[in-house]
């Protein structure tokens, strides 16, 4: 029996481990995954050059549009190979190869019908955090895993230091207490975090606050608080004052820990990355930021008041 919508719209704790969302969850982004499908189809299959009317053919494998949702979600949630992918919905590996990168473009646009999807151009950046009404934010680099690239140069390219292995990076900055706004360029491994921070060049509202880690040291841009754990110095210790005061920026910075940790919920962003498809990585990633938005927009939580720093 292949997975279908209508056999699991019943277990909903089983949707949710094979999705990352409850019943009412999918039920409100399939809304806007369905007007993202209808506009995929006027532009793809209704072209006025089109010989062959949409529908005409053989009956489409994911012929309801909960099973086209659940599939890309499952896919994202857990990432199996495409073979398997395939097996769990009924049809072959070369179709269910189409279908995941035609469904991640659908609910890309539903994530962003949705305004879920984190910002992406650093030129728009300060006028997305200047709407915030706490200007806090958190800067922090993310990596995941690549398959060993087998060109010589891509090896020595995507090999990240502090990883031990071949990655990607990018960087994210969030709200404190809210969602993830900025999701920088995909880097490979070797890049350091403030370099991607320097080259895309990022601007803050004036009188705000950054939180950040010691990967971003000497990074300060201008008009902007900067808060940073003091480094241990050579052949020196730090004072006590100094690890209190390390201890307590750390309890704050924890929280893009957090958002980090639900952006990897979706597991494509964490088992080490296959698709070869240009760009494709860095689509799942901003879809991966988008889900992990969408989930804390749409889920009853208990109100988190942010720390105050004494």
């Amino acid at each position: 029996m292949k997975m279908s919508y209508q056999e699991l719209k019943n277990k909903p704790k089983t949707l949710q481990s094979l999705t990352g969302l409850n019943p009412q969850e999918f039920q409100t982004l399939l809304d806007k995954f369905a007007q993202a499908w209808t506009a995929y189809v006027e532009e793809t299959f209704q072209r006025a050059t089109r010989q062959r009317a949409y529908g005409a053919g053989r009956k489409a494998e994911l012929e309801q549009l909960e099973d086209k949702l659940l599939f890309i979600l499952v896919y994202f949630r857990l990432y199996p190979t495409q073979e398997i992918q395939g097996f769990l919905f009924g049809i072959g590996q070369a179709q269910a190869h189409e279908w995941v990168h035609r469904l991640t473009r659908v609910l890309n646009q539903a994530l962003g019908y949705d305004q879920q999807l984190p910002e992406r151009e650093p030129a728009k950046l300060e006028a997305v955090l200047t709407t915030c009404p706490s200007l806090e934010f958190i800067i922090d680099g993310t990596e995941r895993p690549i398959n060993r690239p087998q060109d010589k140069a891509d090896r020595k390219t995507y090999y990240s230091g502090k990883k031990k292995a071949h990655t990607l990076k990018n960087n994210v900055i969030t709200q404190r207490g809210g969602k993830v706004l900025f999701l920088s360029d995909t880097y490979e491994g070797k890049k350091h975090d403030k370099k991607i921070a320097d080259e895309e060049a990022y601007q803050f509202p004036q009188a705000s606050t950054l939180w950040q880690d010691t990967g971003f040291q000497g990074y300060a841009p201008e008009g902007v608080k900067i808060e940073q754990p003091k480094k241990k110095p050579r052949k020196a210790d730090l004072t006590q004052a100094e690890k209190d005061e390390n201890q307590t920026i750390a309890k704050i910075r924890v929280e893009v820990e957090h958002q980090i940790g639900g952006i990897k919920r979706s597991q494509i962003v964490v088992q080490k990355f296959r698709n070869r498809v240009d760009h494709y990585a860095d689509d799942v990633m901003e879809i991966a930021c988008g889900l992990h938005n969408f989930r804390l927009s749409h889920r009853p939580r208990k109100a988190v008041q942010p720390q105050k720093v004494v």
